[in-house]
């Protein structure tokens, strides 16, 4: 089995007396047997162990293993924004790059579950163009989720 990084987004929502906040979980499965994973919001790493949650939306950087630059230069990157839809098409979006200055350092994929089953990427090489970001304008490569109740 080759060396992967699965990212997974757990969306929630927790009822409280009268009112709903909303909540993301990031999950990250190490399969690579080496490094630790960096989730970055506001350019500081909010990971300690495989888990982060947001108590509100959550915008930020997934680099799998830790041995990237503070950007993630010279590291596949995952970026992500989850957040709960208010709207059509305003929703949860995720996408890997490789836009310079970012190259492919391991195999990496994220995924939705809890709703939007099925829906991630996965980029297991250097030439994974049908699956992540090598110029701006590969729009193609991002996956949406306008769930509720969504977990990644």
């Amino acid at each position: 089995m080759k060396p992967s990084l699965v990212l997974a987004f757990v969306i929630s929502f927790f009822f409280t007396v009268g009112a709903s906040a909303e909540s993301h979980t990031i999950k990250f499965v190490n399969q690579c047997g080496y490094g630790t994973p960096a989730l970055v919001l506001n350019g500081n790493n909010v990971l300690s162990g495989d888990q982060y949650t947001s108590s509100g939306p959550f915008s930020g950087i997934a680099m799998p293993t830790g041995y990237c630059n503070t950007n993630g230069e010279n590291c596949t990157l995952i970026e992500m924004t989850l957040i709960n839809p208010t709207c059509a098409g305003c929703g949860s979006s995720a996408d890997i790059s490789l836009i310079a200055p970012h190259a492919y350092s391991v195999e990496s994929s994220f995924s939705y579950y809890n709703g939007c089953d099925g829906v991630g990427q996965t980029c297991a090489s250097p030439n994974c163009t049908q699956n992540a970001f090598f110029v701006p304008t590969d729009n193609f490569v991002q996956k949406e989720c306008q769930a509720t109740d969504v977990s990644d």
